[in-house]
């Protein structure tokens, strides 16, 4: 580490407590790559953490998380999207290097953009107004994210000027944006929550649309869709001896699950002192041992059902629904405007989408279903696909999360009644699965 001039000793010496240890081991383990983070506790740092391998579309098989005071201990079993342990050393070197610096503020690549926060009751065809107002107000879209969930949308969208290339910032352009995308959020039945922000601030999107959607109150609305088969079930149970709020997930596995529950507990302002996350086939277990930050468990059966309903919202709103497109072709202005209209006209309901451009090329996936929320007709989807363009717009499946070489030697807690195990148990349980003591028993 390179230290500034103008350091002292002791400020070297806090700088150096405060930096996490980073081990990235590839012989631990014969299906994963072990990560594993030791680092001075503070709220907030391990969705840090989590964020900094998401960010890399690794996949977490399992983990265990423990907290000693004001030190903790993470770590991490994962995997590339297709299963594999990690080979790229670049990878291997940005996630070491992008962890270790946890403690600090991060910039991201968004910068020179303007930030278009949007949040209002979704509809068909309401994705394809809002492009077509930045597309009249000159405002090229580089990069986007949208999400709907019971009945409510949020997007995330990055813009620059199209004459000059630069972040927007003319006062009245930007209340002319502010004001066309309120209105066409608004519709006709959506006056008192459509919110239109613009801000040139630095943000992590996905971080940003759960923050959006919680603040929206996503999780009170009632469903659209008919619950599925694979919803997620969430519990709470309180160990009164140790203080702590126990609170197990069971679900269907997918990428970045562990980010999206660490999101929401962080915003409602949970600490998570102890953890365990295991997945078996294309099922996740995760059970969590939390406390409000000033020290107290959850107190009340209210807290208890605001938890569930809100962890529940954390992992559907990026259950994708419908088919998924993805759009490579050549950018130009009016592009989405274009793709999205042809979307609405045959009616296809976009129910989550995110942009981005590279190199003069836009890289667009959507997840289309039909106006009711069901299955796109096949029909349908190849006429949108003869319009747009057959090389362009190609169908895709959902990206395959390989599970069946995952290493199974601990058995999944059941959700319906939580086990509440003794902390030192906790722990030893915790030192058995790092392979530092030979039983737990």
């Amino acid at each position: 580490m390179e230290w500034s001039p103008c350091l002292d000793e002791y400020e070297k010496l806090i700088i150096r407590m405060n930096t996490p240890r980073v081990v990235i081991d590839n012989g631990v383990c014969s299906t994963a790559t072990v990560v594993k983070v030791d680092s001075a506790r503070k709220h907030g740092i391990l969705l840090e953490a989590v964020q900094v391998m998401t960010d890399l579309n690794l996949s977490i098989k399992k983990a265990y998380i423990s907290s000693d005071g004001r030190w903790f201990m993470d770590v991490f079993h994962v995997t590339d999207q297709n299963g594999n342990k990690l080979t790229d050393e670049k990878v291997i070197n940005y996630m070491e290097q992008s962890l270790e610096t946890i403690h600090y503020v991060r910039s991201n690549c968004f910068n020179g953009l303007t930030a278009l926060e949007l949040t209002g009751t979704d509809r068909v065809g309401l994705l394809s107004e809002v492009f077509a107002v930045l597309s009249d107000l000159q405002c090229n879209v580089v990069e986007a994210k949208v999400w709907t969930h019971n009945g409510r949308i949020a997007s995330l969208i990055y813009v620059k000027d199209c004459d000059s290339g630069s972040p927007i910032e003319d006062s009245q352009k930007i209340d002319r944006i502010e004001t066309r995308l309120r209105n066409v959020l608004k519709g006709d039945n959506d006056i008192r929550s459509a919110k239109t922000t613009v801000s040139m601030a630095v943000t992590h999107t996905e971080r940003r649309l759960h923050q959006m959607m919680f603040a929206d109150r996503d999780y009170e609305r009632k469903p659209i869709l008919k619950a599925r088969a694979d919803s997620p079930v969430v519990t709470v149970q309180n160990w009164a001896e140790r203080g702590y709020s126990v609170v197990n997930v069971q679900c269907k596995d997918r990428t970045k699950l562990l980010f999206d529950i660490l999101c929401t507990l962080t915003d409602m302002q949970y600490v998570v002192f102890h953890a365990t996350i295991n997945t078996a086939g294309n099922q996740a277990y995760l059970e969590f041992y939390i406390r409000h930050t000033d020290g107290t468990p959850i107190n009340s059966e209210p807290e208890k059902h605001r938890v569930i309903q809100c962890l529940e919202a954390a992992i559907q709103r990026r259950a994708s629904e419908g088919v998924r497109l993805e759009l490579c072709t050549a950018d130009r202005s009016g592009l989405l405007a274009e793709v999205t209209r042809t979307f609405r006209e045959n009616g296809l309901n976009v129910t989550r989408a995110e942009v981005s451009t590279n190199h003069e090329t836009a890289d667009n996936v959507f997840y289309v279903t039909d106006a009711e929320g069901n299955v796109a007709d096949p029909n349908i989807i190849e006429s949108v696909r003869q319009k747009i363009g057959l090389s362009s717009l190609k169908v895709k499946e959902l990206p395959l999360i390989y599970h069946q070489n995952v290493e199974r030697d601990e058995p999944a807690a059941g959700v319906g009644g939580a086990v509440l195990l003794s902390l030192g148990s906790l722990v030893r349980r915790n030192l058995y699965n790092l392979g530092l003591i030979r039983s737990y028993s």
